[in-house]
Order: C-alpha cells, then sequence, then structure tokens
C-alpha cells in the first residue's frame, strides 16, 4: 500500500462530501471519494499526459463535482 498523508480541507465542503456520500453512494468514506476526485481531476487536468478516454466517465466525474458544489 502506497505511503499516506494527511490534508486539510474546509469543514463546509467535508460535510457536503459526506452529505453525497449518503445520498448517492458510490464510495465508502471521504477520503476515498477525494481520492478518487483527485486522480480523475489530475488525469482530465493534463498532469496525466492527455485525453481520460472517454466522454462518459467526464460526465460521470463532473456530475460528482457538481453534486459536491465544487463546479
Amino acid at each position: 500500500m502506497a505511503e499516506r498523508v494527511q490534508i486539510s480541507v474546509r469543514r463546509d465542503l467535508y460535510e457536503k462530501a459526506e452529505r453525497f456520500i449518503r445520498e448517492q453512494g458510490g464510495f465508502q468514506s471521504v477520503e476515498e471519494l477525494v481520492e478518487f476526485l483527485l486522480e480523475e481531476a489530475l488525469a482530465a487536468g493534463g498532469a496525466g499526459g492527455g485525453e481520460t478516454g472517454g466522454g462518459e466517465d467526464e460526465e460521470r466525474v463532473k456530475e460528482r463535482l457538481r453534486a459536491l458544489g465544487y463546479i
């Protein structure tokens, strides 16, 4: 398992993430959701070197980000 580090987020974002998990499901914890969002954002943002491979995945990520209030 990869080494872990601790990050801090605003309380209101954490609470939105918890609410999202309760209402939408798909994640076991806020940590799991944050890891998913970071991986997707970095892959889509060019840090990984290009396209993610599908508009459907991108739409799903955008929907999740909207539900969390990020976009």
